[in-house]
């Protein structure tokens, strides 16, 4: 499904953007390309320049509560500085690289509930308009995607992935916003954690898994969270089941010895959002985030986040991809 709208800030006449991802999935830090096709109004029009943003729907925590918003967090201008004659159409290949971050929407082919996507924006004659908005689909880097195998056959389940905004301390993460996949534990560890959160921290040298086990909360006691990290090489070939089951071993472990000394577990700070000590853990299930988007996305009021009106497309977008579905 593609959104096509006229250049609203020209009115009716003016050219139509319409973007083409091309086919399959992206991966991050991997090459995203297609093409921008125009189609010139009644009159001719100068196009100063297309750009690319890319655009993610991101869940925060601040004084007031939780909010729902859109982040850009990446931006390429892909072409411009021609003229587009009235009624000619025109089309504009392009090839540009994702950020080593970008989240993962889907894990062989299942959607994860991430919302993300490509928001085309048009300059004409000094007027500006978003005029059109598509889905972008990311898979897993070879890393990831063994690990996240590796904890399925250890048997955890998928709970959930979403978004959030912040930084998580100690590490040299780059995107204003990370991402969560929260998993069930696997019988052997059900007594001992509540659930198990992985994000991947990508670059060019690798990939850095950061776990957090939620600590069971006893009658007189909360529960808190434990943190700890590990590094991996795009292509390392290990035992991931064996690498994975230690890890995890080790995380419980510290939380553990946390639980022991009475107070959360400091060994690389908590995660930071906004500005605030607050840390969300909850969000949709695989059979329901996809629906709570299309329900609408509530304005943003962390600093950094827009309530632009791809909010409302976003979330049309992928009720209209839904009810496709069936």
């Amino acid at each position: 499904m593609v959104f096509k709208r006229l250049l609203g800030s020209l009115g009716v006449g003016g050219p139509t953007v319409d973007t083409v991802l091309d086919p399959g999935a992206a991966r991050p830090g991997g090459a995203l390309t297609g093409q921008v096709r125009l189609e010139g109004g009644p009159a001719d029009f100068d196009i100063e320049y297309i750009t690319l943003e890319l655009v993610a729907r991101v869940e925060a925590e601040h004084a007031e509560g939780e909010s729902e918003g859109v982040v850009a967090f990446e931006r390429f201008t892909v072409g411009g500085g021609f003229r587009l004659a009235a009624g000619q159409r025109h089309s504009v290949p392009f090839t540009v690289t994702l950020p080593w971050e970008t989240p993962v929407t889907e894990l062989h082919g299942r959607h994860l509930g991430i919302v993300l996507g490509v928001r085309t924006e048009l300059a004409v004659a000094g007027a500006r308009d978003k005029g059109d908005l598509d889905p972008l689909n990311v898979a897993p880097l070879p890393a990831q995607e063994a690990i996240l195998e590796a904890f399925g056959q250890l048997g955890f389940g998928f709970r959930s992935a979403d978004l959030e905004y912040g930084h998580i301390a100690g590490t040299a993460q780059r995107l204003p916003f990370y991402q969560e996949i929260e998993l069930t534990p696997a019988p052997q560890y059900a007594h001992q954690v509540a659930e198990i959160e992985v994000t991947f921290l990508a670059d060019p040298g690798g990939v850095e898994v950061v776990l957090e086990a939620d600590k069971r909360g006893g009658l007189f006691s909360g529960g808190h969270d434990t943190l700890t990290r590990f590094t991996v090489g795009h292509h390392d070939s290990r035992d991931w089941n064996a690498e994975v089951d230690g890890w995890v071993r080790q995380l419980i472990e510290q939380r553990a010895a946390a639980g022991h000394h009475g107070a959360p577990y400091a060994g690389f700070g908590h995660h930071d959002h906004d500005g605030h000590g607050g840390h969300h853990r909850s969000g949709p299930g695989m059979g329901t985030a996809v629906a709570a988007g299309a329900a609408g996305l509530a304005v943003g009021v962390a600093g950094g986040m827009v309530a632009a009106e791809v909010v409302d497309e976003i979330g049309d977008f992928f009720e209209g991809d839904e009810e496709d579905e069936g």
